[in-house]
Parts: C-alpha cells; structure tokens; sequence
C-alpha cells in the first residue's frame, strides 16, 4: 500500500504562517520595497537642507545688491545735479547722474514698457529656477541677476515719468564719452551673466552636478540597488512546509506501485 503524506509543519513554525522574510536587525525594513521607502525618506532629509542653504544664499545675495542699489541711488539723487558730474579721476572715472528710460547701459530708451515686462519674467523665472538649485555658484550668479533686476524694475516702477515707465537712475561713469553710464544693478546684472557663462564652460549644473559625474537620478538608483541587494542577502530561505515535503514522498509512491 501507498504510505501516508506526510502531515504537520516543521518544529516551531506555526501551521499556515511559512516565513518569507526575516528582518536582520531591530528597525531593518522586512522588505525591499520598505528600504526603498526609507531610502527615499533619508535622501530627501539630506537634500531639503542643501536645497535651504543654496536658496539662502540666493535670496542674500539678491538683497544686499538690491537694498545696496537703493541706497546708492537715494544719496546720488540727494546730492548730485544732472549738470554737474564729480570727477574722481579726471574723465576716466566720474560720478554723473542721468535718467535712463532704457535697459541697461542705457540700451534701448524709448521701450521702457517692453524692458518692465522683461524684469518681470527674469525674476519669476529665477524664483522657479531655485526650487531646483544645489550649486553654490549658480546661487551667487541667480542672486546678482535678481537683485540686479529687482533694483532696475522699483525704478522702473515707482520713478517719475509715471507707473512702469520710470526712468532708471544711472550714475557710475568709467571713460562715460565712450562708455554708458551705469548704476550697481546694472553691474550686478553683467556680472551674473559672467558668472553664468564660466559656471556653463566648465560644466556645473544647477543642480549641483558637473558635466561627466553621474546624475543624481542615476546615484540614487545605483543606492537603491544596494540597498535591495543588502537586504535580500539577509533573508533566510523559507522552511519547509507540507508542499515542499510532498515531492519528497513521489519517489517513494512510484517504487510502491512498480512493485508486482
């Protein structure tokens, strides 16, 4: 006669309750897919802080070349007359007051409007653009292009002839019969640009990455993969149960029945 299956589970394991995954230590996930999620959780920790610091240093920057802008400007209005420039070194170097409708380095005069709205996109743009910025140079080139801006538009907003069409206030003159006249925002505008131009030549992003480094996405993939990898490693194999016992009796019920 055939003999009995074999019934009952293995010592210690409760009947129907087969262990699939073992957790190595107290507060290790009992599944990759719980170390993908605290992986996710921790790289965010890590990067809300670097994403504060470098919108920190953006929004410092911005200020001190917009509260210096104003400044700047007040004292020039208070004591300089359009007529009478102080030479500070001979006609090389000179302060002269002018009113400029244009854009900067006084490009433009006469479309006042058209640079208003301009300032107005640069400065929604870059307060986008900070959402995703880690690089500190970037940071520093974004804030001198928004304070630069932010100093030209209030000009351009609260200055006579009338609402957005404010003459902006130049004074800084550097060989001014060759060159424009300037103010500090116009300055900060050029020298954002600069910046911009040697940050994109040598290859840093604003996320903080440098042309032939590996992109972030692809850095946390590669951790993820690790870490699924250190925690199937840790996985017991599962004891054996009523199904993997019965294969065992098969040899046993076909030498029975070969029997004459």
């Amino acid at each position: 006669m055939r003999p009995a299956d074999r019934e009952g589970t293995a010592a210690g394991i409760p009947a129907g309750d087969p262990v699939r995954v073992v957790q190595a230590a107290p507060g290790t996930p009992l599944s990759a897919d719980g170390a993908d999620a605290g992986r996710s959780a921790s790289s965010e920790a890590r990067t809300a802080p670097a994403r504060g610091r470098r919108g920190a240093v953006l929004v410092a920057v911005a200020a001190f070349v917009l509260a210096a802008d104003a400044v700047t400007k007040a004292i020039v209005v208070a004591h300089l007359r359009p007529d009478q420039p102080v030479h500070l070194l001979g006609n090389v170097f000179e302060f002269w007051l002018t009113r400029n409708p244009g854009a900067a380095f006084s490009v433009g005069t006469g479309e006042t409007a058209v640079f208003t709205i301009i300032a107005f996109g640069v400065i929604v743009y870059i307060a986008r653009t900070a959402r995703k910025l880690y690089s500190t140079g970037w940071a520093i080139a974004l804030g001198l292009l928004l304070g630069g801006a932010a100093g030209n538009l209030g000009d351009r907003i609260f200055r006579a002839p009338g609402l957005f069409r404010g003459d902006v206030v130049d004074w800084i003159g550097v060989v001014p019969r060759y060159y424009p006249i300037f103010n500090l925002a116009d300055s900060a505008i050029v020298c954002g640009g600069i910046l911009m131009v040697i940050l994109a030549m040598r290859g840093y992003h604003l996320d903080g990455t440098r042309s032939g480094d590996e992109p972030r996405g692809e850095q946390y993939r590669g951790e993820q993969y690790r870490d699924r990898s250190a925690v199937q490693g840790t996985q017991a194999p599962a004891a054996p149960g009523p199904e993997s016992a019965e294969p065992a009796a098969e040899p046993a019920a076909s030498a029975e029945s070969a029997e004459p």
